[in-house]
C-alpha cells in the first residue's frame, strides 16, 4: 500500500454498532433476556473474583449448550451477519481510504474490542480490517467452541496499540512487541494513530494515543442525551479531542472530525518532506 501510513482502530460495542454484540443476534437465538445474562455473568466475576470478560465468556458457552446451539466458527459467524452497525459504517470505510489516498496516506483499519472476534469476523465490514484484536475462544478438533482463548479487557487493550505501532501483529509472537525499536523505526507513530471508542472502557486507549501524540475521538448514539454527557465529560478530563455522534455517514461531523486530522497528518509530511537539511 502506498503513502504514509496512518491507522484507525475502532472500539466495537457501541462505537461501530449499537449496544453489545452478543446481544443482536446471539441472546436473542437463545431467549434470553440480556439484562439478566450480564447481571448473571458479572455476579460470578464477583463472586470468583475473576475477569468480567472470561465470565461472560464462560457464560455464553454455558448457555449455548444448554439451549443445543452449535458453537462452531461459521456458526459464531452468521450470528455476527445479523449484527446491525450505526448509520454510514458499510460505505466509511471506502471513503475515509479513497479521501487518504487523496492526500498521499494510507490508512489500515483494525478493531480493538472486549467483544468477540468470531462475531466481528461475520459482520460485513471484517473485509475493511487489517487486524481484529478481540477476545475469543479456543475449539476442540470438532470445530466446536470449548473455552475462552483471550479475553481483551479495557487495560489489555493497549497491548494492541502497541502492536499496530511496531507492526507486531501475530498475538503468538510476544517478542516483536516487547522488543526495544527507537519510535522513528515503528512502522505507524503514534502521531498517525487515530482511536475511536465510546466510554469509559476505551480510556486507557484513548489516554494513551492523546498523550503519544495521536488522535482520540469519543462517539455517542445521536440523540442519546445521557450518552452524549459521558463523552463531553471525557473532553473535560483531557481523554480525548472530541465527542461526536456515531454518525458514519457523508457530510457528519465525525467524518468531517477524521478528514480534518488526514489533513493535518498530510501537512506535517509535506513540512517534513520539504524541510532543509541542517
Amino acid at each position: 500500500m502506498a503513502g504514509l501510513p496512518v491507522a484507525i482502530a475502532y472500539d466495537f460495542d457501541g462505537t461501530l454498532a449499537p449496544g453489545n454484540m452478543q446481544e443482536h443476534v446471539f441472546l436473542p437465538k437463545l431467549g434470553l433476556d440480556p439484562a439478566a445474562f450480564w447481571a448473571r455473568s458479572n455476579q460470578l466475576a464477583e463472586e470468583q473474583q475473576g475477569d468480567p470478560i472470561l465470565t461472560y465468556m464462560h457464560r455464553m458457552l454455558v448457555e449455548a449448550a444448554a439451549a443445543d446451539i452449535p458453537m462452531r466458527r461459521e456458526d459464531w459467524a452468521r450470528h455476527g451477519a445479523g449484527i446491525t452497525l450505526f448509520p454510514g459504517v458499510e460505505t466509511w470505510f471506502d471513503r475515509i481510504d479513497a479521501a487518504a489516498a487523496a492526500r498521499g496516506l494510507a490508512v489500515e483499519h483494525y478493531v480493538i474490542s472486549s467483544g468477540l472476534r468470531e462475531l466481528v469476523e461475520g459482520t460485513v465490514i471484517r473485509p475493511h480490517f487489517r487486524a481484529v484484536f478481540a477476545s475469543g475462544f479456543l475449539y476442540n478438533a470438532s470445530g466446536a467452541a470449548i473455552a475462552p482463548a483471550i479475553a481483551v479487557n479495557y487495560t489489555t487493550k493497549t497491548q494492541y496499540l502497541f502492536r499496530i505501532n511496531k507492526d507486531a501483529l501475530d498475538l503468538a509472537d510476544n517478542t516483536a512487541v516487547n522488543a526495544y525499536r527507537p519510535p522513528e523505526d515503528r512502522r505507524v507513530p503514534f502521531a498517525n494513530i487515530i482511536f475511536v471508542g465510546d466510554g469509559d472502557t476505551d480510556i486507557p486507549c484513548f489516554r494513551l494515543v492523546k498523550e503519544q501524540g495521536g488522535h482520540a475521538i469519543a462517539v455517542h448514539p445521536a440523540g442519546d442525551a445521557t450518552r452524549a454527557a459521558r463523552t463531553r465529560r471525557l473532553i473535560d478530563e483531557g481523554r480525548v479531542h472530541c465527542a461526536v455522534p456515531a454518525d458514519y455517514r457523508p457530510g457528519a461531523e465525525l467524518e468531517g472530525r477524521v478528514l480534518a486530522i488526514l489533513d493535518l497528518l498530510a501537512a506535517r509530511a509535506a513540512i517534513t518532506r520539504t524541510l532543509p537539511e541542517t
